[in-house]
């Protein structure tokens, strides 16, 4: 049945008796296809029937259907004649894992960031407003804790300040972010899903007493009292917000109704759907630490997952509870993601010490400067993307007060699957302007062991330690020293390479070939790039040209500040910068993407040594002044 799904029209036109086999086909294909290469199982088998419900009471694309976040749209992309790609999720060529204008009108926007669905609805709906466009909804499903963020209530604010604002917002209430969603939003949406007492006593009242209007009109008056008391969905109906629900999210054709009656009110409206992460395959439904949220590859008859090896994260892991033994002003802060960066098992170790404070980067930042400010070291670990949208808070609220707060930015540089969205290549150009921040690259395990230890030491301002995705890397030890900077390798006076942290392997690869060209290099480490050491000026002095090599965008980042620190020097040394291209890259694995941008050894080898005959050429035919 799947099979003829090629758009939302066939959806429409299925038999209701016939729902029931499509959604066992979707769930069997989710199944199937995330156990062969990983992927967002979870959230996904939780939408099915309330996704099959959307598609059969909107019109989509015209009625845009905004996920938030973008992760729970894989049902959609099935609804939406995508099945033929789904067997490459996530892969080189195949689908993206979050929505992607470029594969489908149905994917209103690329939305992969969390809490920002709501904006995009409050916009699209002035919008259709003022096009005139009477016919047209915007529709914004927002869960997976997306609530937590505060970017959602903002929008929320300015939703239900217009009254016929063309808007449904269905909040897919599964009670999990990555993890059970945390704080005081999820307790009270916890209370709607077992709460039908208000219901049930209203109509109790208008059995036994509808026929005396005074009394009724007296109980009427206390209304907003026993709803306080009885249904706490109050909260959005105080905003001015119509509610309908709780309702069964896997309940399809009480979904529809409950969609209809939200489109045809033709104003804002919340329908509150009760869905459960992981419905239909046991393993997720019993898998306590996240419902399968994101597995990798595994078995799909027992839902083990195949062995990954040891991982940058373990290691950031184990130095932490290490160092949170030896001090106990240390406490970490996650953002809903407490396994993924990896403090979890620091949360075992102290619990008392660690937060999650939900989706909520700025708070995390800001709630960090507060622990600062009252005499602990905050730990805040969230992916280099997610770094982004907490950008004020680190510069005004941390930096400006010149607090000890480390950040760990974990999946730096290119991460690969997860798409344009998700690589970590902003960090270094934008922290690079915020004053008396350090920031540290580790190049392998033990670097990395060494450089958060030196990095919770600092106590007159911010830190940062950036590392990649994957399997960590094989120790590099260093043949030298170069006032703080490690010497990688000792070569002659050609070509300086500075190499950041995990850029080290493939910048000794280039060196080694480099040789062979008759072209010797010097391969140094600066491990902190952020300030840069001083003796990185002497050093450049003494060579030909300098090559820095960074997995980071090559506007604003290590490069330009190795140049500027020899601008501000007099040091008159030509600088190249290899890095990631200033473009939003394509979903692949992270070693394709380094191939793609020309950042592995036998790339930077070619680059360098076209660098330097350019310039050779240059010193033998100067140009001629009239």
């Amino acid at each position: 049945m799947l099979g003829s799904v090629e758009g939302p029209h066939d959806v429409k036109r299925l038999d209701v008796e016939e729902l029931p086999r499509l959604a066992n086909e979707i769930r069997d294909l989710l199944v199937d296809s995330c156990s062969r290469f990983g992927g967002h199982l979870g959230p996904n088998l939780g939408v099915v029937e309330l996704t099959i419900a959307l598609h059969r009471v909107f019109d989509s694309p015209r009625d845009p259907i905004i996920w938030d976040t973008g992760h729970q749209a894989y049902v959609h992309k099935l609804l939406t004649g995508r099945m033929a790609g789904f067997g490459a999720l996530k892969q080189e060529g195949g689908l993206s894992g979050y929505p992607s204008q470029a594969e489908s009108e149905h994917d209103f926007v690329e939305n992969s960031h969390a809490s920002t669905a709501l904006s995009y609805a409050d916009g699209l709906g002035k919008a259709f407003k003022l096009r005139g466009e009477r016919d047209r909804t915007a529709v914004a499903v927002i869960g997976d804790g997306a609530l937590t963020g505060g970017m959602a209530w903002e929008a929320l604010n300015n939703i239900a300040a217009v009254k016929d604002l063309p808007v449904v917002i269905v909040v897919n209430d599964n009670g999990r972010s990555y993890s059970p969603t945390i704080g005081g939003l999820a307790s009270h949406l916890a209370k709607l899903r077992v709460t039908r007492r208000y219901e049930d006593f209203l109509e109790y009242v208008k059995e036994k007493i509808g026929n005396v209007p005074v009394l009724y009109d007296a109980l009427h008056g206390f209304k907003k009292g026993v709803k306080d008391i009885l249904a706490p969905q109050v909260m959005f109906e105080d905003l001015g917000l119509k509610y309908v629900g709780p309702i069964d999210g896997h309940d399809e054709q009480a979904m529809e109704a409950a969609l209809r009656t939200a489109r045809d009110f033709r104003g804002p409206v919340i329908v509150h759907a009760l869905t459960q992460k992981g419905r239909g395959y046991s393993p997720a439904e019993n898998h306590d630490e996240d419902q399968f949220h994101s597995p990798g590859a595994f078995d799909r008859v027992t839902g083990a997952e195949k062995p990954k090896g040891r991982i940058w994260t373990d290691v950031f892991s184990e130095e932490l509870v290490r160092l949170g033994k030896d001090r106990e002003d240390i406490v970490a802060i996650t953002a809903a993601m407490l396994h993924p960066t990896g403090l979890a098992a620091f949360r075992d170790a102290f619990p008392a010490r660690t937060y999650d404070v939900g989706i909520a980067e700025q708070h995390a930042l800001t709630s960090a400067a507060g622990l600062a400010l009252g005499g602990l070291h905050p730990v805040v670990a969230v992916y280099a993307t997610f770094l982004n949208r907490a950008f004020d808070q680190l510069l005004m609220d941390v930096a400006l007060h010149r607090l000890p707060v480390t950040v760990v930015l974990d999946r730096a540089g290119v991460t690969g699957d997860d798409g344009a969205s998700h690589n970590g290549m902003w960090d270094l150009s934008i922290l690079q302007v915020v004053p008396g921040l350090r920031i540290a690259v580790p190049r392998d395990g033990e670097r990395l062991a060494e450089l958060l230890e030196e990095a919770v030491s600092v106590t007159d301002g911010p830190t940062v330690v950036r590392f990649p995705k994957g399997p960590v890397a094989e120790p590099v030890e260093a043949a030298g020293k170069l006032g703080e900077m490690d010497v990688l390798r000792a070569g002659d006076a050609d070509v300086l390479i500075v190499a950041v942290g995990p850029m080290a392997r493939a910048c000794l690869d280039a060196a080694v070939l480099l040789d062979a060209q008759g072209i010797s290099a010097t391969v140094v480490d600066p491990r902190w790039v952020k300030p840069l050491d001083e003796a990185l000026v002497l050093a450049a002095g003494a060579h030909r040209m300098v090559a820095v090599v960074e997995d980071n965008g090559r506007v604003g980042g290590v490069g330009d500040a190795v140049a500027r620190l020899l601008r501000d020097a007099d040091v008159d040394v030509p600088v190249r910068t290899f890095g990631i291209p200033q473009e939003f890259l394509e979903h692949a694995k992270r070693a394709v993407i380094l191939g793609r941008v020309g950042l592995t050894g036998q790339d930077l080898a070619r680059q360098i040594t076209e660098a330097v005959a350019r310039r050779d050429q240059q010193v033998r035919s100067p140009s001629t002044r009239n």
